[in-house]
């Protein structure tokens, strides 16, 4: 915003604009007695870009805790990943399965 003085010149004000970041959201794949903990580590490195090693941390997780954090999203792109790996399961007969919790 611009506002002009007496004299010709102009003095630049910045209105403050708060940004809210949105809400984070994790995705957490649960395990089954059926899926191959390979497939589990393909899917973590593949769709969520886990490293190996962080792979076999999270199928760990899964394998020995029922449950692992594969990473924390906005909503959107964390229900796209949920979607992506039950696709993938489902192509591979598993039946893998992966949720949606607010962080």
């Amino acid at each position: 915003m611009t506002t002009k003085h007496e004299s010709g010149t102009g003095v630049a004000e910045k209105d403050k604009v708060k940004v809210k970041r949105p809400k984070q959201y994790k995705v957490i794949l649960l395990n089954d007695d059926y899926t191959s903990m390979d497939f589990v580590i393909m899917v973590l490195e593949s769709i969520f870009r886990r490293s190996p090693a962080e792979a076999v941390q999270i199928m760990l997780n899964v394998h020995q805790k029922g449950h692992g954090v594969c990473g924390t999203y906005p909503k959107e792109i964390a229900e796209a990943k949920v979607i992506s790996v039950h696709q993938k399961a489902q192509e591979s007969s598993y039946p893998l399965k992966a949720v949606v919790e607010e962080a």
